[in-house]
């Protein structure tokens, strides 16, 4: 008898916690769709067709922690932009850092420098 008590008891009580932390769980939200925060404008020429519009909107369109970043433009000289992003990383830290590595090591690679200077975050999130 006291088992079956126990049992019934313990039960109820584990019901009430799944029903006070189930809010808990829908209340986290997804950030598929948020431009996050802007440090500066992202603006790709009209018809713009390459990796950097794709990553933007692949940006754009992550659900977890991301970021975007790119060479800041100066639209009389600069006529190539060079970008990297990091989608869904842990944090919203991590992806900064990593997206500003991969922007950097694009100048790299392709042995450039603009006349606006190096990387840095357009928008993260």
């Amino acid at each position: 008898m006291r088992q079956q008590l126990f049992q019934k008891t313990t039960v109820s009580v584990l019901a009430g916690l799944l029903i006070l932390a189930a809010p808990g769980i829908g209340a986290a939200e997804s950030l598929a769709g948020s431009k996050g925060d802007r440090r500066f404008a992202v603006h790709f020429p009209a018809g713009s067709t390459g990796d950097c519009p794709k990553a933007y909107k692949a940006y754009v369109a992550a659900s977890g922690h991301s970021a975007y970043a790119t060479t800041f433009q100066s639209r009389v000289t600069d006529l190539y932009i060079i970008c990297g992003s990091k989608l869904n990383a842990p944090s919203q830290q991590a992806a900064e850092e990593s997206a500003l590595r991969n922007c950097q090591a694009g100048l790299t690679r392709w042995k450039v420098k603009t006349a606006a200077g190096g990387c840095g975050i357009a928008a993260s999130k």
